[in-house]
């Protein structure tokens, strides 16, 4: 091979937030890491317009809150603008801008499912999934685009190395009965790079996907949607929030000039034709039943249902990310924090295995976590668009589903469903803590669990100063931070020890510190060795 061909440990094919959150995540681990991007700039267009809770504690715990709350409080004021405007007054029947800002409740972040509303009042707040989640749980509302912003500056404050205007166009692997040694990159207009490992965060049509032959099942589109920010006239007979109508569904606000419709006509004839301003002021006047003008767009997006999920994430050295693995429609921006989670979860373990800290096999746990959440939000985003559907039936059981949501029961489920704080991975261990994102407990010092996983390491918590416990621990110091410190309003527990992506890999309760009566496969060392290799003599 040519020894001018530059080397590195990880090539990510994308730089969208989920590209750029695993590359974060494996120069944090040790890894050299090259991420290529076909666009020269951040894509501005609309899309989520808010993260989950995982989201949200993920990037707390690397540092990143105080300027989520900065992107947050932004947010705010632009939902803020939207309701004290002249546009909003019409669609509440020509209230004053006093009056229409406080016939809404302040802002705050509930969400909704297939359209229907869900009242911040009506959550059961003392619901255990909600605890412990720290000060990430007040941020919410971040838009992608922002978020990938972000990380693209955290990315230059760690060192990555991300080329934009640089395409991805082939790449073969070394194939070996060992499985290879690597990956040759081939990038348009530049010269081939070599690496261990390729990993595509290439979104929804990844080039990545296709000519790694992942096989991509699922189930084909119905609706056609558009989501724009535009200067609009003539809408004084829209009402903010999302509504349903007899030929779809809509949303106007909560920022000004935003507008989302869908229909379910099928998906467009052409998906590559780009879309027009006309093509989107004659679905608005469809959907909406109201001679609505569109002015200057913004930003402008069409989208469908199509739902697709690889049926695994790794072949041999090549793996999917994000959207990449898997595509479903949009709502509730389920697809963002679903990739960011793909990244949170893969790339300590890739790194791991690039250092030699473990063995390849590490990797399949990639799958075998991440691939069932996957699923659930393709299932979650089919049952919305079942009940946004137009036909008798649909309307029936939404009329169903909206009495069920106007509950505290009901609001309180879907709540924890569309914030995710229901996620977790089945790993061996019996303490119901093992496989869950751990509390952010506060320690007697005044820091918090996250405060401490800001370097992307793994950290055993010896809760009970028990000398014993550490000295289990030694063989990893290399890998795992320990800590001997006390939680407050937890005193049941002697010792956690959380992953470097923040999940419960192993747990002792005060009267089980040493794993007494447990099997061997829950022990510390069996954890310790299983997600961090064998300990160093």
């Amino acid at each position: 091979m040519d020894d001018s061909v530059a080397e590195y440990d990880v090539v990510v094919a994308g730089a969208g937030p989920v590209g750029l959150m695993l590359a974060c995540e494996l120069v944090l681990g040790g890894a050299r890491t090259l991420v290529v991007e076909r666009l020269a700039e951040v894509d501005e267009t609309i899309k989520a317009g808010a993260i989950n809770s995982p989201t949200a504690v993920a990037l707390y715990r690397r540092g990143l809150l105080p300027a989520l709350a900065e992107v947050q409080e932004a947010a705010m004021n632009r939902f803020r603008e939207f309701r004290e405007s002249y546009e909003f007054r019409k669609s509440r029947g020509g209230e004053s801008g006093a009056a229409a800002a406080s016939a809404v409740p302040p802002p705050r972040f509930a969400g909704h499912f297939a359209g229907i509303m869900l009242s911040a009042a009506l959550l059961d707040e003392s619901d255990p999934a909600f605890a412990d989640l720290g000060p990430a749980d007040g941020i919410g509302l971040i838009p992608q685009a922002t978020l990938e912003r972000l990380l693209g500056e955290r990315a230059r404050e760690l060192g990555v190395e991300v080329r934009r205007q640089v395409e991805l166009t082939g790449f073969a692997t070394d194939d070996t009965d060992e499985g290879g040694s690597g990956v040759t990159v081939r990038l348009a207009g530049a010269q081939d790079v070599r690496a261990g490992w390729l990993v595509g965060c290439d979104g929804g049509r990844s080039t990545v996907r296709k000519l790694a032959g992942f096989d991509f099942p699922g189930t084909p589109p119905e609706i056609t949607g558009y989501q724009a920010i535009a200067d609009l006239t003539g809408v004084e007979g829209l009402r903010g929030g999302w509504n349903t109508t007899e030929s779809g569904t809509y949303a106007y606000g909560p920022m000004p000039g935003r507008i989302l419709t869908v229909e379910f006509d099928g998906p467009p004839a052409d998906r590559e034709t780009p879309v027009t301003t006309e093509e989107l002021q004659a679905s608005v006047r469809r959907v909406t039943g109201v001679d609505v003008t569109v002015g200057e767009v913004r930003s402008l997006t069409r989208f469908t249902d199509n739902c697709r999920q690889a049926s695994t994430y790794r072949a041999g050295r090549v793996l999917l990310a994000g959207d990449a693995a898997h595509v479903h429609s949009p709502f509730g921006g389920q697809g963002l924090n679903l990739g960011v989670g793909d990244a949170m979860n893969l790339g300590w373990k890739l790194a791991a295995v690039v250092r030699g800290d473990a063995p390849e096999g590490l990797l399949d746990s990639y799958t075998r976590e991440r691939h069932p959440i996957g699923a659930w939000v393709l299932e979650w985003t089919r049952a919305q668009i079942a009940l946004m559907r137009t036909e008798s039936h649909a309307r029936a059981l939404r009329e169903v589903v909206t009495g069920m949501a106007g509950t505290v029961g009901g609001t309180t489920y879907l709540v924890k469903k569309i914030s995710g704080v229901w996620q977790h991975y089945d790993l061996p261990g019996d303490h119901p803590l093992v496989g869950h994102s751990a509390p952010d407990l506060e320690f007697a010092d005044g820091t918090r669990l996250a405060d401490h996983l800001h370097g992307g390491r793994a950290l055993l918590l010896d809760l009970a100063d028990d000398p014993k416990l550490r000295a289990r621990a030694e063989g990893h110091g290399d890998r795992v931070d320990v800590r001997t410190t006390v939680a407050a309003g937890h005193p049941e527990l002697a010792a956690l020890l959380v992953r470097p992506d923040g999940y419960v890999a192993w747990a002792a309760t005060t009267d089980s510190a040493q794993d007494m009566g447990k099997g061997p496969e829950d022990t510390l060392e069996a954890a310790l060795e299983r997600w961090f290799g064998a300990p160093v003599s």
